[in-house]
């Protein structure tokens, strides 16, 4: 079971100048520790970088896991049309889908793809039958 995602180019030029501006708040935290600075201005900036990576990743699942699921999702739906084997998972898989965390996007897209490719598998077998 495998499936395939391409980061769109603007998504990771997006991503990489918010790492680079991360690595910048993080630089500057070293050079504040070094210069011995206020631990709450130094947690200051340790909850700025923080948050600008939670967003990264953000980002990154939500624009690519969210997209590719949804996209899966109709397609495997499609496939089904309400009478196949699998059509109470993928109601399932349907009605979570507005729901789901960031962090349950990828087993869900594992998920369906493999819902998917039971199917695929079931309708060749069905054919050559």
């Amino acid at each position: 079971m495998k499936f395939e995602i391409m980061l769109q180019k603007d998504l990771t030029r997006d991503i990489k100048t918010r790492l680079n501006t991360i690595k910048g708040q993080l630089e500057g935290i070293i050079k504040m520790l070094d210069e011995d600075k206020n631990p709450e201005t130094v947690l200051v900036q340790f909850k700025a970088a923080g948050k600008a990576l939670e967003t990264a990743q953000f980002l990154l699942l939500d624009e690519t896991f969210r997209k590719s699921l949804a996209v899966k999702l109709s397609e495997t739906m499609e496939n089904c049309s309400g009478d196949c084997s699998q059509a109470v998972r993928i109601e399932m898989l349907r009605k979570q889908f507005p729901n789901l965390t960031v962090d349950e996007l990828t087993s869900k897209m594992h998920e369906i793809q493999s819902v998917y490719d039971q199917m695929k598998e079931n309708h060749s077998k069905n054919k050559s039958a």
